[in-house]
């Protein structure tokens, strides 16, 4: 037998016990995961944001420990494609179908979701909460009611904050703050975080008692250093048409409205709509529309992000997202609250 001053012996010794605190420090990884439930998850654009570890205009957003256990969306192309680029873990129907029928996890440390907005929006009829699709805040709450996490994430239109929506602004955070939630919002606006669109959009976050209170995310880009427009597909101008990498666009002829909008090569992209219909806005040189991998650059997608869809599913898909970009900086300072 050999003896302990054997140095064959010290060494399997020393492997073994490497080995060990190798599968110590998976195990620990693994439990230091934020478990995240996302509602109203469309495409994925706030779950690649919050889960990070994406590469878009040459910068790294790195990887978190977000692990989203459960997302749902009533867009079947929209889970299609979130199945392909962020999980299979995805599940398409009526979120209140999935709430009635206990298919939504126990519990969570966080709940994320933009609540649909059409109501609320200022193309829309002005309906407010009482309106069908924006009315499905109701569901975030019963969620959030149910799973009790540290923290929940919701994201709606600038429009939320408007004179003829104050009531449904007030509505939904008394609904958030019943529940025991310290809740609070900031509009905040997509180019200061690296976005190249003026894209303004409203986060609404709630903490409980317990948790340290939420810090919104400092801008990182300054009016003078907002990434422009020929920055952002400057590159893609001599690419010709690719279904495969959804450089396609549409052929909608000039229209009313926003219809007849052209692009300004140096200042960000213009807002991306959902519901436009074709009526996308032109190059800011070429004459045609933009194509909808430009769209998703706008909305700060990485090209490897695929849509499993056909032009116009695209479309909507690509302008009712959450741009990862700007949900990767809000992710940042809900990890430092749950450190």
């Amino acid at each position: 037998m050999l003896s302990p001053q054997n140095p064959i012996s010290s060494t399997l010794i020393f492997e073994a016990k490497e080995t060990e605190m190798s599968q110590k420090r998976k195990n620990s990884n693994k439990k230091q995961k934020i478990k995240v439930i996302s509602l109203f998850s469309g495409c994925g654009g706030m779950d690649l944001g919050f889960t990070g570890g994406f590469e878009f205009l040459g910068k790294k957003y790195t990887k978190n420990p977000f692990d989203i256990i459960w997302a749902n969306d009533f867009n079947e192309a929209a889970c299609r494609t979130y199945a392909k680029n962020i999980g299979s873990h995805i599940h398409h129907g009526d979120i209140w179908e999935m709430i009635n029928a206990n298919k939504i996890p126990e519990n969570a440390d966080v709940v994320i979701g933009g609540f649909p907005c059409q109501d609320i929006s200022v193309n829309g009829k002005g309906a407010g909460v009482d309106g069908k699709r924006s009315g499905l805040y109701r569901a975030m709450v019963e969620v959030v009611s149910r799973t009790k996490p540290k923290v929940f994430v919701a994201e709606n239109v600038k429009g939320l904050l408007m004179k003829h929506n104050e009531e449904s602004l007030r509505r939904v955070l008394t609904d958030f703050s019943a529940l025991g939630y310290e809740v609070s919002f900031q509009l905040y606006h997509a180019a200061d975080y690296g976005v190249p669109q003026t894209r303004e959009r409203v986060i609404i976050v709630g903490t409980l008692p317990s948790v340290p209170k939420f810090e919104p995310p400092k801008a990182t880009h300054s009016k003078e250093k907002h990434i422009t427009a020929f920055e952002a597909i400057n590159d893609l101008a001599n690419v010709d048409e690719d279904e495969s990498f959804n450089h396609v666009w549409s052929r909608a002829n000039i229209s009313g409205e926003q219809g007849n909008r052209r692009l300004i090569a140096n200042r960000p992209g213009y807002t991306i709509r959902a519901e436009c219909h074709g009526n996308i806005q032109f190059h800011y040189d070429l004459p045609r529309r933009i194509s909808m991998r430009e769209a998703a650059r706008f909305q700060s997608f990485p090209d490897d992000f695929t849509f499993e869809s056909k032009l116009r599913e695209t479309e909507r898909q690509v302008g009712n997202a959450v741009p990862p970009v700007l949900a990767w900086h809000v992710a940042q300072s809900v990890k430092k609250i749950l450190k």
